[in-house]
């Protein structure tokens, strides 16, 4: 059992207080494979990305073409170099990615969530940084299932009285 303090003051407070989120806060680590890469999965609607960060000259290549290739609209690239140019880290790795499922849209934002998992598996120190730009986190939404009775998700048929 942990031991009771008696607290006399509002300074007592914030030690006890402080000490007890020290303990708490979760250490991240580096996390390689044999090869020294860091491996991470990303999603965005129905597209899955499998990512993997080594150290290099900057090459990004997505199933096997370079992402200028493959993410034809600049938007999509600009999506997919955002964790890159967040963690300044534009020339250091050398990313393979593979995608599939979904659109180009969702699969650019796939590739870039696995990107961010994947530079903070092998730099946690830049969690911070990417938390704060938010590419860490999954974005959930995806497309809104058919109902019975209707034409589409909520459009209905045609009224008619008569």
């Amino acid at each position: 059992m942990a031991e009771e303090q008696t607290l006399n003051s509002l300074e007592d407070l914030g030690e006890v207080a402080t000490a007890a989120v020290a303990d708490d806060a979760p250490v991240y680590v580096q996390k390689l494979d044999e090869h020294g890469r860091a491996y991470a999965t990303g999603k965005r609607k129905d597209a899955v990305a499998r990512v993997w960060i080594k150290p290099g000259s900057g090459r990004i290549t997505v199933n096997g073409k370079s992402f200028e290739a493959y993410f034809a609209r600049p938007v999509l690239q600009m999506v997919l170099q955002q964790p890159i140019v967040a963690a300044e880290r534009a020339t250091q790795y050398d990313i393979v990615a593979t995608v599939s499922g979904g659109g180009l849209s969702g699969q650019a934002g796939a590739v870039r969530h696995g990107i961010s998992k994947a530079l903070t598996n092998y730099e946690p120190d830049l969690r911070p940084v990417l938390k704060k730009g938010g590419f860490l986190t999954r974005d959930s939404r995806v497309v809104e299932r058919k109902k019975f009775g209707r034409a589409k998700a909520r459009k209905s048929f045609q009224f008619s009285k008569r």
